[in-house]
C-alpha cells in the first residue's frame, strides 16, 4: 500500500492536481466550491494508517449552486467517471458500492468507468443531509440545543480547497460555534450535570462499593472535560476521538495528570483527592473567563458529610443569573441533545435529535 498521507492532504492534492483540471477543460465557466468536510476521521485530522480500511482515499466534496445542481449534478458525475485516472498517489479512486451503514471500500479496477467519491451536493443539500437544516436561515435557540456537537464539528472542520460560490467559508463560520447566551446556558446545564454526582464518589465509597465509585468518577470526569470543551469554546467529537481532541484544549496539559490519577485510583479517598485538584484547576479556568463574580477554587465538605465537593451548583447558578435571553432563561436547566443523552443511534440521527425540541416546552 502507498505511503500514509493524511486524508485531508491526500484529498487537496487529488482535487488540485486531477478533479480541477477537469473541471476546467469540461465545464470552463462552472462555479462551484470544492472541500472535504461533513465526516471522515481524516475531517477531524485524526486518521492513521488504519484509517484507510473503510471510506478513506482520494475523495472530495464538490459544491453547486442550486440553480445549476439539477442539471449538471450527473454530468459532472458522468464526466469524472470517464475521465478520472484509476490511481492517484498509490490510491485508488474507485470504490465499492455503497455498504448498508453507507460505508464505501476502496476497490482497484483497471478498465472502465470510475465508481468515483467525488460527491457533489448543493451547500444546502449537505447541511440538510448531516443535521436536517436549511444553512440559509435564522438559527434560533432551540436548533442550536438540538444540533449533535460532532455534527457542527464535522461542518465546521476540515479544508476548502476552493470557494467559487463565495458562500461556503461564510456558511461554515455561521456554525462555527454557539452564539453567546447559548454558550451560557451550556455552561451552566454542565456545571449542574457535575453537581449531580460529584458527592457520590465519597458516598459509594463509603459503604465500601469501590467498583460504584469508581463509575461515578469515570462519569464526573467526563462530565468535567466536556465543560472544558465548552469553556475553551471548541465542540467535542464523538467517543473515539473524544481523549485525543481533548488533550489539544489550552487546559489539557494541566488537567490530564489529576483526571488520569483518579481513574487510576485504588480508592475512594484518593479519587476524591485527585477530584480535588481536577476542580481547582477548572474553577480557576472558570474564573479566567470572566463570566461571573470570582467562584471559589477550594473544595469543602457535601453539606454535613465528609464528602469533599467543589459544590458544581454554585456555578451553574452563578451563569444561569448572567443569561438575559428569557427563552434560554425559562429552558430546563438539561443542556443540549447531547448533554442529557448519550445514545450514538440519537446523536447520529438528525430526524431523532430535532424531535428533542419538545423537551424544552
Amino acid at each position: 500500500m502507498a505511503e500514509f498521507l493524511s486524508g485531508i492532504e491526500l484529498s487537496r492534492s487529488y482535487y488540485q492536481e486531477v478533479v480541477k483540471p477537469i473541471l476546467d477543460s469540461e465545464f470552463p465557466n462552472l462555479k462551484y466550491s470544492a472541500a472535504l468536510i461533513g465526516w471522515g476521521s481524516e475531517v477531524l485530522g485524526y486518521d492513521t494508517e488504519i484509517s484507510r480500511d473503510h471510506h478513506w482515499g482520494p475523495r472530495v466534496l464538490i459544491f453547486l449552486s442550486e440553480a445549476d445542481f439539477p442539471e449538471l449534478k450527473e454530468k459532472i458525475s458522468k464526466t469524472l467517471s470517464e475521465k478520472l485516472p484509476y490511481e492517484f498517489m498509490g490510491y485508488s479512486t474507485n470504490f465499492s458500492k455503497s455498504q448498508e451503514n453507507g460505508v464505501r471500500i476502496s476497490k482497484t479496477i483497471t478498465s472502465g468507468p470510475v465508481d468515483h467519491m467525488v460527491d457533489i451536493f448543493t451547500i444546502k443539500s449537505l447541511w440538510q443531509m448531516r443535521i436536517k437544516f436549511d444553512p440559509y436561515q435564522e438559527i434560533t435557540n432551540l436548533d442550536w440545543l438540538t444540533f449533535p456537537q460532532q455534527r457542527l464539528l464535522a461542518l465546521t472542520s476540515g479544508a476548502v480547497y476552493h470557494d467559487g460560490l463565495s458562500e461556503l467559508e461564510t456558511i461554515r463560520n455561521k456554525f462555527n460555534f454557539y452564539p453567546k447566551e447559548v454558550w451560557l446556558y451550556l455552561l451552566a446545564a454542565q456545571w449542574t450535570r457535575i453537581s449531580q454526582e460529584e458527592a457520590f464518589v465519597g458516598r459509594t465509597g463509603d459503604v465500601g462499593d469501590e467498583l460504584g465509585s469508581q463509575v461515578v468518577a469515570s462519569r464526573i470526569v467526563r462530565e468535567l472535560m466536556k465543560l472544558c470543551f465548552l469553556m475553551d469554546q471548541k465542540y467535542y467529537p464523538y467517543t473515539k476521538w473524544f481523549g485525543t481532541a481533548f488533550s489539544k484544549l489550552n487546559i489539557a496539559s494541566k488537567l490530564e495528570p489529576s483526571l488520569s490519577k483518579t481513574l487510576l485510583a485504588s480508592s475512594w479517598k484518593e479519587r476524591e483527592k485527585y477530584l480535588a485538584e481536577a476542580y481547582k484547576i477548572i474553577a480557576q479556568a472558570h474564573n479566567e473567563l470572566g463570566i461571573t463574580k470570582p467562584m471559589t477554587t477550594e473544595v469543602s465538605s457535601y453539606h454535613e458529610r465528609p464528602y469533599l465537593v467543589i459544590h458544581a451548583d454554585g456555578f451553574a447558578d452563578a451563569i444561569r443569573k448572567t443569561i438575559t435571553e428569557e427563552e434560554l432563561k425559562k429552558l430546563p436547566n438539561i443542556g443540549s441533545v447531547d448533554q442529557f443523552i448519550d445514545s450514538s443511534d440519537v446523536l447520529e440521527d438528525p430526524k431523532l435529535c430535532k424531535k428533542t425540541k419538545s423537551l424544552y416546552e
